[in-house]
């Protein structure tokens, strides 16, 4: 029926998977992280992918791994804490005669203390296959984690956001010369997404039945903006392959160039779509759109990113080395999020238009003694999204790095690194963004990040 088609087009669900491309935290372009390697993060991750004796060179630039001649394991884990605080307001049912100003806090404090852990081991191998080197590794090359207050003025944008991708990556390296070598790697990756918001469906009523909304009068009328609000909450899961490869050349004892490209990961993202509405609402459903916003199963392609890294490490002297890296992340990948449902729910589709997002990066060494060796970066990251594409779960914005580290060798087997990282954003992240109920949200976010971490590697 016409009411019920003009109910569908009117979608009141306002979130999707599309909400989790737009969670980025504040420390990597986007939902990206880097937070792999201890040691590179204490030069602001310059010279991931072409500095000796680390172990994330796995996922980093398997070539490396020839650079290895013991084997060694390896234990990164990063604590990364989250701050972002809304400022602003905004209007329900925006640009109808029933607009009214948006209620609630300003959402908390968005972020949290969250835990980046990795894992790496490194063989090289003997024999009739000394020039080959095998290494597998367990690291989290995207994430978020952001919760929202319930009753926030942007709980129509966002509540929980809770994205994990999670990879196993075998690599092999071969040492083609003994200035030369080429790596390749095997990604076994798992996506997890749980993403939450309200849905303000007095307002979508309102939009295609006034008179529920102005009978007796706007305030008695048992519909209207923020009357009759719902929650909505989308969980999927699926597992994908991907691969990397790398080049490491060492034209001179001191000078290590390396590059590496990760490719693309598709996932098809399948799980269960909840909604939850109030009793006078779901009674007008039932009538006027049957067998939507209902529980029901659902899912969405997901495309992460192809990465393409260039690094260079420069060993001065036995006590200085230098790096320097840049590496260019293809957000083309994402240009459309859909949201497909098994009822009669109509797709939810969001239309993004992000760009390549570009990371440089400088830092050094300093090597005291035996026992310790201390590090320092600074690195620009620059945010593929623009104002038109901001959003509550990713109120993302241009950021500098500032990194320092400390590694103590504690036996000539086995040494303990820990790294501190300081990330400001470059400008104020502002936002105006209408969702597909009618409401507008207006206003600016404070953000940042610290980064904390530590790891363990022992050769043997």
């Amino acid at each position: 029926m016409q009411i019920s088609n003009r109910f569908a087009q009117l979608s009141a669900l306002a979130f999707g998977i599309a909400g989790a491309l737009a969670m980025g935290q504040a420390h990597a372009s986007a939902f990206q992280l880097k937070e792999n390697s201890v040691k590179a993060q204490g030069r602001a991750m310059a010279g991931s992918a072409s500095a000796k004796g680390d172990a994330s060179v796995v996922v980093n630039n398997p070539a490396v791994m020839s650079t290895f001649e013991q084997k060694a394991v390896q234990a990164d884990v990063s604590a990364i804490d989250l701050s972002f605080k809304f400022k602003g307001g905004g209007t329900a049912a925006a640009g109808s005669p029933l607009a009214r100003p948006l209620t609630g806090g300003n959402g908390g404090e968005a972020g949290d203390l969250t835990a980046v852990p990795a894992m790496s081991f490194v063989l090289p191998l003997d024999g009739a296959f000394d020039r080959m080197t095998l290494g597998a590794m367990v690291s989290a090359p995207f994430g978020l984690k952001t919760n929202y207050d319930k009753d926030w003025v942007g709980r129509y944008h966002a509540l929980e956001s809770d994205v994990k991708i999670v990879d196993l990556t075998l690599a092999a390296s071969v040492a083609l010369t003994d200035r030369f070598s080429a790596g390749f790697g095997l990604i076994y990756s798992r996506a997890d997404v749980t993403l939450s918001n309200a849905v303000d469906f007095g307002s979508a009523i309102c939009r295609i039945n006034v008179a529920a909304c102005v009978t007796p009068n706007p305030v008695a009328a048992p519909f209207g903006p923020q009357k009759n609000d719902g929650f909505a909450e989308i969980h999927g899961t699926d597992n994908s392959i991907g691969w990397l490869v790398g080049l490491n050349w060492r034209p001179t004892d001191n000078l290590s160039l390396g590059y590496s490209h990760r490719s693309e990961v598709d996932y098809d993202l399948r799980g269960t779509a909840t909604f939850e509405k109030p009793g006078n609402v779901a009674t007008l459903l039932n009538i006027f759109a049957p067998n939507q916003y209902v529980t029901t199963g659902g899912g969405a392609a997901l495309t992460t990113p192809s990465i393409d890294t260039l690094s260079a490490t420069w060993q001065v002297n036995d006590r200085v080395a230098l790096m320097a890296e840049t590496s260019k992340t293809d957000w083309h990948s994402l240009k459309e999020i859909r949201i497909e449902f098994d009822s009669a729910q109509p797709d939810s589709v969001e239309n993004y238009s992000w760009g390549d997002s570009w990371f440089y990066s400088v830092g050094g060494e300093y090597k005291f003694s035996d026992k310790f060796t201390a590090r320092a970066g600074v690195a620009r990251d620059d945010s593929p999204v623009s104002l038109p594409h901001r959003t509550p779960r990713m109120p993302d914005q241009d950021r500098m790095w500032y990194s320092l580290g400390l590694t103590w060798n504690a036996t000539p087997n086995f040494e303990i690194s820990a790294s501190y990282v300081k990330i400001d954003l470059v400008d104020t992240p502002q936002i105006d963004i209408v969702s597909s109920s009618g409401s507008r949200l207006v206003g600016e976010f404070d953000g940042g990040a610290d980064i904390y971490g530590i790891s363990a590697q022992y050769k043997f």
